[in-house]
């Protein structure tokens, strides 16, 4: 791979943080980095490569001379920003929501769809981190077998909701255990020693009872596997872990998949680690995928109410490949 000029917008945030950690363990090929947040970031320096970098303020003229962008600032200002980037050449990896529907652009889990890249018009989506660690597993079972329906149910880690809510969650625990009564900033409820089905702070929930975070892994779902004919439904969780999304998945497929066979699948698929010995207590935890960047599948059964349905427990850093680690793999594409 040739030297790229790249820019990591939102660099002092909790994703990118991680971008630059990526960036770093993966040796890309970086001639020049430019840290780019809001004016209340204004004089921080990271550290890159034992490089100290000052951080500037995201403009409209922020993307001169630069190749690929990496964006992690939220989708108002992906919306803003992200034209700007490629009116100057720029090609923009972006993590928010704000482009992953547009027809045309390409969203990306390099495992399942890299050729997607190929037809982007310099945006390139990074899925919502549920969607990303589900599809990594989903694909090679449907190539197997062709899956015709899904029932997913989330347990997503508080980090995916920033800096902020990991200072809840350890301020919640505190007050609770001091039997002090928790104060709600990040979420609408408390999230110390609880759980609360709507993701994220700010989700709305539709007319239909669906929150636009369940919404978001239905409609990615299909559009990632290239397949709309792929019925989802899902129940999105956010649960009092740190780090590392976990998932309850149901599939239906059109051919008969034994567990076994599915195993010997998923052994096989890119990126996947299966962790299935019930003996010895083996399987997917968030506490042990947490720093890998690899998608962790075990409790792999079969569906006792449905002869051609399989059980997933799926578990994957949400941090990595939930987010920094997928957006720097599409880079490496590029």
């Amino acid at each position: 791979m040739s030297s790229k000029t790249v820019a990591v917008a939102g660099a002092t945030g909790l994703v990118g943080h991680h971008l630059l950690k990526t960036l770093e363990s993966r040796n890309f090929p970086v001639k020049s980095l430019k840290l780019l947040a809001s004016e209340r970031s204004k004089g921080k320096r990271l550290t890159f490569r034992g490089e100290e970098i000052p951080v500037e303020v995201l403009t409209e003229n922020s993307f001169k001379g630069v190749e690929i962008a990496l964006f992690s600032a939220g989708g108002g200002t992906s919306k803003k920003f992200t034209p700007c980037a490629v009116r100057d050449g720029c090609v923009v990896i972006d993590n928010s929501s704000a482009w992953r529907m547009d027809p045309e652009v390409p969203l990306v889990v390099p495992e399942v769809n890299a050729a997607a890249v190929r037809t982007h018009h310099g945006i390139i989506a990074n899925p919502n981190c549920s969607t990303i660690q589900m599809v990594v597993v989903l694909k090679p079972l449907h190539d197997a077998a062709r899956i015709e329906r899904v029932v997913v149910s989330t347990y997503q880690a508080v980090s995916g909701a920033g800096i902020n809510a990991l200072k809840e969650l350890e301020d919640q625990t505190r007050a609770v255990l001091e039997g002090r009564d928790p104060v709600c900033q990040i979420f609408p409820h408390q999230i110390a020693f609880n759980c609360i089905p709507q993701i994220p702070q700010s989700d709305a929930f539709e007319d239909d009872g669906y929150s636009t975070e369940e919404i978001k892994m239905i409609k990615e779902t299909q559009k990632i596997m290239g397949d709309q004919s792929i019925r989802v439904t899902a129940t999105t969780v956010r649960v009092p872990v740190r780090t590392g999304h976990s998932e309850s998945v149901n599939i239906e497929t059109r051919d008969k998949l034994t567990a076994d066979r599915a195993r010997e699948i998923l052994r096989k698929a890119p990126s996947v680690i299966v962790q299935d010995d019930l003996a010895k207590q083996l399987y997917p935890l968030a506490t042990s995928a947490e720093g890998r960047w690899e998608t962790f599948v075990g409790r792999i059964r079969e569906d006792g109410s449905h002869s051609r349905a399989l059980n997933l427990w799926i578990v994957s850093d949400n941090l990595l490949k939930g987010a920094a680690y997928n957006a720097v793999q599409i880079a490496e594409l590029l």
